[in-house]
């Protein structure tokens, strides 16, 4: 079990979780390339930030979101990933993100994406 990690805050939350939260959640928020350990983790969601709050951008969100996610099917830490977005107010997406793990639980996540 790991020490939780709060989305909102980015700062442990002092609970324990066995789920897959902290391995979205870090995988979403590093900037793809940017861990010395690992340049293969992250996702491109940063880059959003630069681009206009168009409709294309919500199809780049969800790609960006399920490319930075497949490692944990290649893991066999999960079974399958899907994405979906909707827009809650100017200027923020959030993701609506389904990870399947291995025992087949089905878990759920909202990120949200700032785009100009």
């Amino acid at each position: 079990m790991d020490a939780l990690i709060d989305p909102k805050t980015g700062d442990y939350a002092g609970s324990r979780t066995d789920t897959l939260a902290n391995a979205v959640y870090l995988r979403l928020m590093t900037p793809l390339g940017s861990w010395w350990a690992d340049p293969s983790l992250g996702s491109r969601l940063h880059e959003l930030q630069r681009e206009k709050d168009v409709s294309r951008v919500a199809v780049l969100a969800r790609q960006y979101s399920e490319q930075a996610l497949a490692p944990l099917i290649k893991d066999g830490r999960a079974n399958s990933v899907a994405a979906t977005t909707s827009r809650q107010q100017p200027g923020w997406l959030e993701l609506h993100i389904q990870v399947e793990d291995i025992s087949g639980r089905v878990q759920r996540f909202q990120h949200p994406v700032r785009v100009a």
